[in-house]
């Protein structure tokens, strides 16, 4: 008892002046999960809504274990912007806080020189970084020995379960199977139901240390949840612009695509709003300094996808509003999470959208491993070479993100292995687990219906979302829309209305062109390598609309769907082309437009082909030709495979090239969908090659 007292004052004093306050006391269970990792050496789940001081628990633990003589604590963080926060508020703990992270390369000689010296408390990794070669062969096993607590933070990522699982979370348990006997281990989320609380405590534990789990009320109590449903994008983004300065304080705005969030921000910031972008595309210096700007208020709102998430801490932050929906609940829970944390009042909005279920399954698809691809890698490996991600690429016909995605699924596996230089086999026997994706794809099947279930519920929201999280204390919050009535009108104005349509309905997307040929293409028989020639290159070209643009990306995905009807082109996107092309600002006018020849729709191409045609009063050349058949292969590999299925397919006509020859200037190359590029590449160099003075490429889509 007295041991107790003694540690509840310690600890006490340095919650005080962790929070900057001599009041402050510890939150109901706080004081136990610190007990408890401090004390006993225990393994511990913390799962406690956002805002309730799991952070604290680890802050006030490491110190009172450094006190005692243990050695430093590290903490396994998802991403820069948690670290970031981590590090500052160590920092005002008096916690001597370093992290090491792909963002601060330079400063890893000095921050292992301070962990030598003894001089860092808490030591912030990434789950990636535990797995890099140089780091897990000099400095883990060293840091292992010495560690004084480890902490999981994010927990629910270890789980298949958890709505953000990352590979690298799962070869956690092997991590802690190595800890020197006695180490304590803290995991923590905001965002963990029955299952994956279930799950962490299986990676926790073994049969002789059954973990310690702490689960309390996930209700929170100062957001305020509705949803307000609008009939299009249109609609929405005119309430954005009627409401927004209505919105209390500052917030973010969350979208979900990168081309939804940029597109967002650019109408708002037309229109006068302070706003910023904050994507996956963001430059991580521009991350951090569009994080400050919100802290700051120096914005309103953060227009974000899910980049911006676990771990970003402002606590006054006043409102968080969806266009679209997440695809599940826990995944909304956390995101709102956000608000709230430090005021008693916040606005939660969510303006669903009819085109959310299509971007659930195209995110579901996508990061879900595929067996067939796995074995092509595991057989690439299989004379025990080491190839690098690059190589592999033009090994396996796999794009390069699923590809280091499946490489880290087999990594934990135990079935390859990161080394210097590459990825290499180990030898291990390795079979596709098809029972625990079947599991993973029918939970995401129910979670996205969940989803839809919270937007239709005429009950208590907050109690929806805690009931999703297994929360036994769930209950009626007494202010969502549905409890005390609809605080939010959904009324646009006219100027907002007109502003809305014409943004949806601005065209064009400029259209990159490749500059680089794929490494390694001689061992798939294409004889190039370094940069493409420049008599050879694209110019600069342009595409309709993304697929996932809010306006004309909607109609475009409608007329590239799969199985949908080849027809010709409809008058009113024939306008939008036309359009594309009248606010170009080419240097010179195209003399002459080819198509591109097509199996699943040449009357499509054509039909646009023909129509960009009469409207410049130009030439239509027809289609390239196709003296060796059609490319091999399916669209969406990796670029190697897409070359090579593409190379020297598309020829010109020998009248081509004398029309060419007596008629110099740029050509206009027509197609319905920019992917991967390499088909509009190999036929623009095919044009040059004939004697066209340049290539304009020109598609209704760009894929990304």
């Amino acid at each position: 008892m007295a041991e107790t007292t003694t540690l509840h004052h310690q600890a006490l004093s340095i919650l005080r002046t962790l929070v900057g306050r001599e009041d402050a006391a510890f939150h109901e269970g706080q004081f136990e999960a610190i007990e408890a990792l401090v004390n006993g050496g225990r393994r511990a789940l913390v799962v406690q809504r956002t805002g309730w001081g799991k952070s604290a628990v680890y802050f006030v633990a490491s110190l009172l274990l450094r006190m005692a003589g243990a050695g430093p604590t590290l903490i396994v963080s998802p991403l820069l912007a948690l670290m970031r926060d981590q590090v500052a508020a160590a920092e005002r703990a008096g916690v001597r806080a370093a992290a090491i992270n792909s963002a601060n390369q330079t400063e890893w000689q000095e921050i292992s020189a301070q962990l030598e010296a003894n001089q860092v408390d808490v030591l912030l990794v990434s789950p990636e970084r535990l797995n890099n070669p140089s780091f897990r062969e000099n400095h883990l096993p060293e840091l292992i020995r010495r560690t004084g607590l480890l902490v999981i933070d994010e927990a629910h990522c270890i789980s298949d379960w958890g709505h953000d699982f990352r590979p690298d979370y799962r070869r956690l348990r092997d991590l802690i199977t190595t800890l020197p006997q006695g180490v304590p281990v803290l995991a923590t989320t905001a965002t963990a139901n029955s299952r994956v609380v279930k799950d962490v405590e299986e990676q926790l534990g073994t049969d002789c240390t059954p973990v310690y789990t702490l689960r309390g009320n996930l209700a929170r109590k100062s957001l305020r949840l509705g949803v307000l449903r609008l009939p299009s994008p249109r609609s929405r983004l005119a309430w954005l612009l009627t409401h927004l300065e209505d919105l209390p304080g500052s917030g973010i705005i969350y979208a979900l695509t990168v081309s939804a969030a940029e597109d967002t921000a650019r109408l708002l910031r037309e229109s006068g709003h302070r706003v910023l972008a904050y994507t996956g595309r963001t430059d991580p210096a521009d991350r951090e300094s569009a994080e400050q700007a919100l802290k700051n208020n120096e914005v309103k709102a953060l227009v974000a996808t899910s980049a911006l998430g676990m771990g970003f801490d402002k606590p006054d932050l006043g409102f968080v509003v969806h266009l679209g929906a997440p695809s599940s609940p826990v995944a909304y829970y956390q995101q709102v999470g956000r608000a709230g944390r430090g005021t008693p009042n916040a606005d939660v909005l969510l303006l669903p959208g009819a085109e959310d279920r299509d971007i659930w399954e195209y995110f579901a698809t996508a990061s879900m491993p595929a067996e067939d691809k796995a074995e092509r890698i595991l057989d690439a490996l299989a004379d025990g070479s080491v190839l690098s991600t690059p190589a592999l690429e033009t090994r396996v016909d796999v794009r390069r993100s699923p590809l280091e995605l499946l490489l880290k699924v087999l990594d934990v596996d135990g079935a390859v292995r990161k080394v210097t230089g590459g990825w290499q086999a180990t030898g291990k026997p390795w079979q596709y687990d098809s029972e625990r994706y079947a599991r993973i794809a029918k939970a995401r099947v129910h979670e996205q219906k969940s989803m839809l279930d919270y937007e239709n519920t005429g009950s208590c929201r907050m109690e929806f979302l805690a009931a999703a999280l297994d929360d036994p204390a769930a209950a009626p919050c007494g202010r969502c829309d549905n409890c005390a009535g609809p605080w939010y009108s959904d009324e646009v104005s006219h100027d907002a209305s007109e502003s809305a349509g014409s943004a949806l309905g601005r065209v064009g997307v400029e259209l990159e062109p490749r500059g680089q040929w794929p490494s390694g293409m001689d061992k798939l028989g294409v004889p190039v390598k370094g940069r493409i020639p420049a008599d050879q290159l694209l110019s600069p070209g342009r595409a309709l609309a993304r697929l996932t643009d809010l306006g004309w990306g909607n109609r475009v995905r409608e007329l590239l769907a799969e199985g949908s009807e080849d027809r010709p082109l409809d008058a009113l996107a024939a306008q939008a082309c036309v359009k594309v092309l009248s606010e170009w600002g080419w240097e010179t006018r195209p003399v002459a437009v080819v198509s591109m020849p097509s199996r699943r729709r040449p009357l499509l191409i054509r039909s646009l082909a023909e129509g960009l045609a009469s409207v410049g009063k130009i030439p239509h050349l027809g289609a390239l030709q196709l003296p060796n058949g059609w490319p091999s292969g399916a669209s969406g590999g990796n670029s190697a495979f897409r070359l090579a299925a593409v190379w020297d397919k598309f020829a010109v006509p020998e009248d081509g090239r004398a029309w060419f020859s007596a008629n110099p200037g740029p050509v206009l190359l027509v197609d319905d969908l920019a992917d991967s590029r390499w088909s509009l590449t190999v036929a623009g160099k095919a044009l040059r090659d004939a004697g066209a003075q340049a290539v304009l490429p020109f598609t209704l889509a760009l894929k990304a």
